[in-house]
């Protein structure tokens, strides 16, 4: 054996840690996990689960709600896969041996792990900035309450402007929401002003849903529509919807707003053009005798100088002396 000019026998060189080959075995075998599983949970996602996800695409404004979930649950699903798998990982391969009471060897800091961190998060939250700030525009109106003024691109009313936050279009559909407990109604001002509890909209057409109240805070959802506005008292809050697809959709109140605030909901149909000019009329005629009575119309109204009463009743809501009530409410005022 040999030695040194001392005679001492010299120390052998100490061998490559198998921990740390082990770890580059573990990180190389996580990162190919976590890329193939990424890839494809990120394919299932956008192509399998997209399509089906809330609200739909019966309306423009839908669609793109849709679309912007889909885009928010792909990019979210790699992040999740990565917690999920490191996690599952660490419970099968790093967990403590038995009779092991050793301590792990301390950590001080890792510059690339905490760049990497701070690049990626700015990098994803920036990302999203921009793509929510897009998504808000180029719509052309958002299904959300925009207040009494919705914004305009330079202050411009939509058939004058080029690109607008609201529809651009000469042909928009003005649909006034009124709530009041516990029922919606309609008013249609391009068509004589009548007041109906049917919410009937023309295909591919823009509707402005104005909504407001004669009571207290409703919240007008028609949630296949991709449409919800406040319905306050004294306030107009405008929603924009281009229904593209005929049928039924389903309307609820999302606000609580009294003991009958469940029973709040009705439905209403996208028809054909046709259909919905021969509706109107139709209509118009039916409920002459009821518009009459009504009060001119406004973006909002004051409940007090309504014959509530009179015109609940000719539009078949049961009517308790000055705003509709339900008539298996147990109080009535």
């Amino acid at each position: 054996m040999a030695t040194d000019a001392s005679g001492a026998v010299p120390s052998p060189r100490p061998a490559p840690a198998p921990v740390a080959a082990g770890r580059r075995r573990d990180a190389l075998w996580l990162l190919t996990l976590w890329i193939a599983a990424s890839v494809i949970g990120c394919l299932l996602v956008a192509l399998v689960w997209g399509p089906h996800l809330p609200p739909g695409r019966a309306s423009e404004q839908a669609a793109s709600q849709q679309t912007d979930y889909t885009v928010l649950a792909t990019m979210a699903t790699p992040v999740v896969i990565g917690v999920l798998l490191y996690f599952g990982w660490a419970l099968a391969f790093w967990r403590q041996q038995p009779g092991d009471e050793t301590d792990a060897a301390p950590q001080h800091g890792s510059l690339k792990v905490q760049t990497t961190w701070i690049v990626g998060t700015a990098a994803i939250v920036l990302s999203l900035a921009i793509y929510g700030t897009v998504e808000l525009i180029v719509p052309a109106g958002a299904g959300g309450g925009q207040g009494p003024q919705p914004i305009f691109n330079n202050g411009m009313p939509p058939a004058a402007s080029t690109t607008s936050w609201s529809p651009n279009s000469n042909n928009v559909l003005q649909v006034q929401v009124i709530g009041q407990q516990w029922a919606w109604t309609y008013r249609y001002p391009q068509f004589g002003g009548f007041e109906t509890t049917q919410l009937v909209l023309p295909v591919d057409q823009p509707v402005q849903f104005n909504v407001t109240s004669l009571d207290v805070i409703h919240s007008f959802w028609a949630y296949t529509l991709g449409v919800k506005a406040d319905a306050n008292p004294g306030v107009n809050d405008v929603a924009y919807a281009t229904p593209n697809t005929m049928g039924y959709f389903q309307v609820r109140c999302d606000e609580l707003c009294g003991i009958w605030h469940g029973a709040m909901y009705d439905t209403g149909q996208v028809m054909s053009v046709a259909d919905f000019q021969a509706w109107t009329q139709a209509t118009a005629v039916k409920m002459a005798s009821v518009t009459k009575i009504l009060p001119p119309y406004a973006l909002t109204y004051d409940p007090t100088t309504i014959p509530a009463g009179k015109v609940n009743q000719a539009l078949g809501l049961t009517s308790a002396g000055g705003g509709y009530y339900n008539p298996a409410d147990p109080e009535q005022p």
